[in-house]
């Protein structure tokens, strides 16, 4: 559901008692930890328990399990995601009622009010670009408040309430919300076609990044990785519109470089040059070229708010990654086990590369679930020949999230285009039924990956309690 942005964004202090449909999800919580944080009154509900909620209890919300009209007797703001429906209860309760009704932008931007705004947008490369970034500026003394759509391996949490000005904040560009804020600074990390079910067409969509773009601080600042066409393009747009703007990246014409590349097991190293002087050597405890663009640009974006290369480069070397973004689950019979949310073409493929470094002399065997009806119908085949370059790929049905179902739009589509011989290719659509396939085609030394953005993340503690229990010594083929 779509819900309109007010004319008029009050301050999160002048919305009263909020309410969070939908409260558990990775943007609404942590929204709801910063108004707690704050000490506004928070209340919210969703429709399993889960780790999220019971942390946002200890934080002082009221939190119900399930929906129902009368949770929203004594609230005057209520907060929505795109994903509840018109009929939700609590929704048409609050309709009834004359209730403010905010979707998960205007919220967001409620609590950025008064602060100084640093937004990170992309196709790819947001939550860890914005991590990267907040535990840099943390490490180099600032005090930064954050909210990321991930959580943060240092501090376990999506959000959190600083001290200081700045506000690092990811800017989701796939219902439109980055248009809602208006940044001193911003990342833009890559602008590919994605979420054409919003924008209908590629030329909308890229044209949504240049109107964000506009929407930055005159006196701020821009950072694009200009190693990528469609950031490029608006990295010369928005200088031709006067901004001040940064391009990293490892193309010759980048104003702030990385050198050197060099990929070791889970790590990366690369040399820093800022136009002609270099700045030192980085090595990051996260595998894959695309970590390396993402740890540059937050780089340079704390090189350019005044904080020293040495602070903003302890908090990159430090940092062990976001939840769900070529996460380590495990170890069991010799097989690793990782996890990662790439659902798009160039994040697969981005997240393979990295993998095969991970891997060594192993094998690379992955589960993949198509994430949504619209984006498997374009990109399907792109998704599979991205898969290819795996050892072993199980491709699972296509997770429905906010859409329903097509027949003629399944996880086979994908599975029909992987670039592999048949026997190292399965479509299975039985969820139960996948672990045991990946335990069945993983050897001691291989990696197993899970990818997607849906419940495929829910496989990896099975698969390792499987593999605890099963030699996989003689599975795979040869």
């Amino acid at each position: 559901m779509r819900v309109p942005v007010p004319d008029t964004i009050l301050p999160a202090d002048r919305l009263g008692r909020v309410h969070f449909v939908g409260i558990g999800g990775a943007g609404l919580s942590g929204i709801a930890r910063i108004m707690l944080a704050r000490g506004l009154a928070v209340s919210g509900s969703d429709g399993t328990d889960s780790p999220t909620l019971e942390a946002l209890r200890g934080l002082g919300a009221e939190v119900h399990l399930g929906h129902a009209a009368e949770h929203v007797h004594d609230v005057d703001t209520l907060v929505v995601s795109t994903a509840v429906r018109e009929d939700n209860p609590e929704y048409v309760e609050a309709v009834r009622q004359g209730l403010r009704v905010l979707p998960r932008s205007a919220a967001l931007a409620a609590v950025m009010a008064g602060r100084r705004v640093v937004a990170v947008a992309g196709t790819h490369g947001k939550t860890t670009t914005t991590s990267l970034l907040t535990v840099a500026l943390q490490a180099a003394g600032a005090d930064p408040t954050y909210a990321v759509g991930g959580d943060l391996a240092q501090t376990g949490t999506n959000a959190q309430e600083g001290g200081g000005d700045l506000f690092v904040a990811e800017a989701d560009e796939s219902d439109g919300a980055f248009l809602v804020y208006r940044p001193y600074a911003a990342v833009v990390t890559n602008v590919e076609a994605d979420h054409l079910d919003n924008w209908g067409t590629e030329e909308a969509y890229r044209a949504a990044f240049a109107e964000f773009a506009d929407r930055i601080d005159p006196g701020g600042l821009l950072v694009c990785v200009v190693d990528d066409d469609g950031a490029r393009d608006l990295a010369a747009y928005a200088r031709g519109r006067g901004l001040t703007v940064v391009g990293v990246g490892e193309s010759a014409d980048a104003d702030v470089r990385a050198t050197d590349l060099v990929f070791e097991g889970s790590t990366s190293r690369f040399t820093v040059h800022d136009g002609d002087v270099e700045l030192g050597t980085l090595t990051l405890q996260i595998p894959g070229r695309h970590y390396v663009l993402d740890a540059l640009a937050a780089l340079t974006v704390g090189l350019r708010l005044g904080h020293d290369f040495d602070g903003l480069r302890r908090g990159l070397e430090g940092f062990t990654g976001t939840r769900r973004r070529m996460e380590r689950k495990g170890e069991a019979a010799g097989v690793r086990v990782y996890d990662s949310y790439a659902h798009h073409p160039v994040e697969i493929a981005g997240d393979l590369q990295a993998a095969r470094s991970v891997a060594g002399e192993g094998r690379v065997v992955v589960a993949y679930q198509p994430h949504l009806v619209s984006r498997t119908r374009i990109f399907g085949v792109a998704m599979g020949e991205a898969l290819g370059a795996a050892d072993e790929v199980v491709v699972l049905d296509v997770y429905l999230a906010r859409e329903d179902a097509d027949p003629e739009v399944t996880g086979a589509l994908v599975a029909g285009a992987v670039p592999l011989p048949a026997e190292r290719v399965a479509f299975v659509p039985d969820f139960d039924a996948v672990p045991a396939e990946l335990v069945r085609r993983a050897r001691p030394g291989d990696l197993v990956l899970t990818l997607g953005a849906g419940t495929v993340t829910q496989l990896g503690p099975r698969v390792l309690d499987l593999l605890a229990t099963h030699d996989p010594a003689g599975g795979g083929d040869a």
